[in-house]
């Protein structure tokens, strides 16, 4: 059976209670904390079992019921709709994000119970909330049971989960970013670094690329991308469509084998006068001591982020202090000099900065305030 990570976790004893009062001691096969999917197994026969169903055909507005055990008051049963499939979060919850979002109340204590349709088929894993207060406010997640039951073949087949890895940080293209990179809409993954030596370092994908199709699926964002590559074997192909330098073109990679401690796809949360968009942020040199300081590697070069005004553009867009400016509108600099000369002329115009944060990069577009 399929269970939260998060409600097995560090537990030295699982059991399982039926409705007939009748307790087993349950094994921990497996889990996935990636997914917070964790696989039990009890030695028993005759015991019930759900049907399960498909959750690809999940639609908005279809009816659900959530199983759980809220609060401790017992075996209970909430009904709602769906308010939306592919739900993802940026990584808030986990890793890997694919969740069906419902309005059924979903409280502590239903973490792990059945979602089911209208035919009593098991569609979900109830697994976490948004909530002011700690209760329900009618915004609740479930695992897709087509993901968990993905999960639980390979935990059950190989002991662990394969994955296919890719090897870029990427982000999501918001209007702004996507403005700044010439599209006239949002949408797809924007690479904002490539792993030296992966798969797609050896694919030719680079920095500035935006994945727009994955084997002619359109890229809805980081975290589609990411979800769709995991599920992909290592050594599969993966036909992609990148838009780069004003124009799409299509490429192959061969995935690799996911490493630990990485992911697939990992989504980052992202003399002259000042530029509208820069005012308020405050550069110098980045010297070798203050590199090794922030954890970035030789041979990077750029200004750091010496201080920034908090009701600034840049602040409101996510620039810290201790950032380095690595580009400017796609353009290097090396120094302070380059940089007032890359930032010359742009009055109040938005800016793209490519920034490196504690070795990583990714792309930040600036609107004027």
């Amino acid at each position: 059976m399929c269970r939260n990570n998060h409600v097995v976790s560090g537990a030295s004893d699982v059991e399982v209670f039926t409705r007939d009062q009748k307790k087993y001691k349950a094994k921990v096969i497996g889990t996935d904390p990636g997914t917070d999917v964790a696989v039990l197994k009890v030695d028993a026969t005759g015991l019930p079992a759900m049907t399960v169903g498909d959750s690809s055909r999940l639609k908005v507005g279809d009816l659900v019921f959530a199983i759980g055990d809220p609060f401790g008051v017992g075996e209970t049963a909430t009904t709602g709709i769906v308010s939306a499939t592919g739900r993802a979060l940026g990584g808030t919850i986990e890793h890997y994000e694919d969740f069906i979002q419902t309005d059924a109340a979903i409280n502590p204590g239903n973490s792990g119970g059945a979602l089911i349709d209208l035919r009593g088929d098991l569609i979900g894993i109830n697994t976490a909330i948004i909530s002011g207060g700690g209760g329900n406010q009618g915004v609740g997640f479930a695992i897709p049971i087509n993901l968990a039951r993905n999960i639980m073949t390979q935990i059950v087949d190989h002991g662990k989960v394969i994955r296919g890895y890719l090897g870029v940080s990427i982000q999501g293209v918001d209007p702004d970013i996507a403005k700044a990179f010439g599209l006239s809409h949002g949408g797809g993954a924007l690479i904002g670094d490539v792993r030296p030596g992966s798969p797609a370092a050896k694919g030719g994908i680079e920095r500035g690329d935006i994945i727009q199709q994955l084997n002619g699926q359109a890229v809805t964002g980081p975290d589609d991308l990411s979800v769709r590559i995991s599920e992909m074997a290592p050594g599969t192909v993966a036909h992609l469509q990148v838009f780069r330098n004003g124009a799409p073109r299509e490429t192959d990679i061969t995935l690799g084998d996911y490493p630990p401690g990485s992911q697939a796809g990992q989504t980052v949360n992202g003399g002259g006068q000042t530029p509208t968009a820069l005012k308020g942020l405050q550069v110098q040199n980045l010297t070798p001591d203050i590199a090794q300081q922030l954890g970035i590697q030789a041979g990077v070069t750029g200004v750091v982020v010496s201080n920034i005004d908090p009701v600034s553009a840049a602040a409101q867009a996510g620039i810290q202090r201790g950032d380095v400016i690595e580009e400017v509108n796609r353009k290097p600099v090396h120094n302070v000099q380059q940089y007032q000369q890359a930032v010359s002329g742009i009055g109040n115009h938005p800016v793209l900065l490519l920034i490196n944060r504690n070795g990583g990069t990714l792309y930040v577009a600036l609107e004027p305030q």
